[in-house]
């Protein structure tokens, strides 16, 4: 019972209540609510969803988790503020919440048609069925087993779903308006003065700038590659300065696949024989061989790549909620660490494992882990072995008296460590799926 789900119950538990609210106003004593307000509950839960994924807000959200608590306040409360990073459970139990509210007022609005049966009422019909059918999609798209096997058909379905959802609700709340607010009222008002009366335009007004303001900030920009090795590459941005602990999107083909990665500041000077050489006024992100997208970009480094949305916290910013921490970290989980480092601002000790660290890394990436830790654990699994990472992070914890842990791995490991150390009674936070 995760954080993830604790929240994604909250969601449930609270439109559970808002139906039964609305059942019980009901002024004609029918068992069902009114579509009017079915319809507001899933518009208002349809724009929780969105905000759950608009770069601006989850920003601010880690921003008043972690900035507005000092290190003085009881580690008890820190450590569960920490816990920000499963908003995801916000999106999804919003976005579920959304769609059985959705199909309840597909199935009024149909009986509303039946008992006054008008051009309006049919084109609302009709478009309702239309976003019935695309949220289907998209939920059954996200479910996890879908997800995991076939990631870029889930990022298709999700993506032209959702905007195919977007375009026909605004025509949607045009049919119903007209269809309302003559039944609803014995002197209709106009439709625009009906529209802003209701609760639901509004909220679809924020959803709509949600991915307006994301998909607003499309570009594409110059990218300087610097291979460390057949395995990773280190790309170069210079558009602009990204301050620690920021995350970006990435990708070669913007309306198929995008691609998350810890940014790192760059205040070294490049290599000279990289292209546009000197001291860099910007950022880098560094990209291990974990698939056919990373793979591609490593053999062919691109010279462009597309950009998307506003620089996005990620997990590692609330270790600024502790004063001492772990980091642990397993082959190219060596990367969202890297800005942390450049920030300095939590004392740390580091656990890195991962094969030939010096040949795949470079010897840059290894004297940024040791400047942020002389005594840094880095464990090459070609000569050592796989460690035991439970024992040793603990070991790490007792010697160094840290407060947390903070491992980048991958699920299973990750579920593996974060356990192992909470079931000795120390704060563990690591990214599962859909965090």
């Amino acid at each position: 019972f995760s954080y993830y789900r604790k929240t994604f119950t909250v969601i449930f538990v609270a439109n559970l209540i808002a139906f039964i609210a609305f059942v019980a106003q009901n002024p004609k004593g029918h068992s069902t609510p009114s579509a009017e307000n079915v319809g507001s509950a899933a518009s208002a839960n349809l724009m929780i969803t969105l905000l759950f994924r608009q770069e601006n807000f989850i920003n601010l959200l880690y921003e008043l988790a972690t900035d507005l608590i000092p290190l003085t306040a009881p580690l008890s409360i820190r450590k569960r503020l920490a816990k920000v990073f499963h908003y995801g459970g916000a999106h999804s139990g919003a976005g579920v919440a959304a769609v059985v509210w959705y199909i309840m007022y597909t199935a009024l609005t149909t009986k509303d048609h039946i008992t006054h049966p008008t051009k309006w009422s049919l084109a609302n019909v009709m478009t309702s069925y239309i976003l019935v059918l695309m949220f289907c999609f998209i939920i059954g798209g996200a479910h996890p087993r879908f997800r995991r096997r076939f990631h870029d058909y889930f990022e298709a379905i999700h993506r032209y779903s959702g905007w195919v959802a977007v375009c026909t609700f605004w025509m949607h709340q045009c049919f119903a308006g007209n269809q309302y607010r003559v039944l609803v009222q014995p002197n209709p008002p106009s439709l625009a003065r009906y529209l802003i009366s209701t609760s639901g335009f509004w909220t679809f007004i924020i959803s709509s700038c949600c991915t307006a303001l994301s998909w607003g900030r499309l570009r594409k920009v110059d990218v300087f590659p610097e291979p460390l090795s057949s395995h990773v590459i280190r790309f170069h941005f210079k558009y602009q300065n990204i301050k620690p602990f920021y995350g970006l999107k990435v990708s070669t083909k913007p309306l198929l696949e995008w691609h998350a990665f810890a940014t790192v500041p760059d205040d070294e000077e490049l290599d000279p024989a990289i292209e546009g050489k000197g001291k860099p006024n910007g950022f880098s992100i560094v990209v291990s061989n974990a698939g056919d997208w990373t793979n591609d970009v490593i053999q062919n480094p691109p010279k462009k790549l597309w950009i998307r949305g506003y620089p996005l916290h990620g997990l590692l910013y609330t270790s600024k909620l502790f004063r001492k921490i772990v980091i642990v970290a397993t082959g190219s989980g060596i990367g969202p660490p890297l800005s942390l480092f450049y920030a300095d601002f939590t004392p740390r000790r580091i656990f890195w494992s991962t094969p030939s660290p010096e040949t795949t890394y470079g010897s840059k990436i290894i004297d940024m882990v040791k400047k942020a830790d002389p005594e840094a654990w880095i464990w090459d699994t070609r000569k050592q072995g796989r460690p035991d990472m439970v024992a040793v992070t603990y070991k790490l914890v007792v010697e160094s008296g840290a407060e947390a842990v903070f491992i980048i791995s991958n699920p299973k490991l990750t579920r593996k460590v974060v356990y192992g150390m909470e079931s000795r009674g120390i704060p563990a936070y690591g990214a599962i799926f859909d965090s």
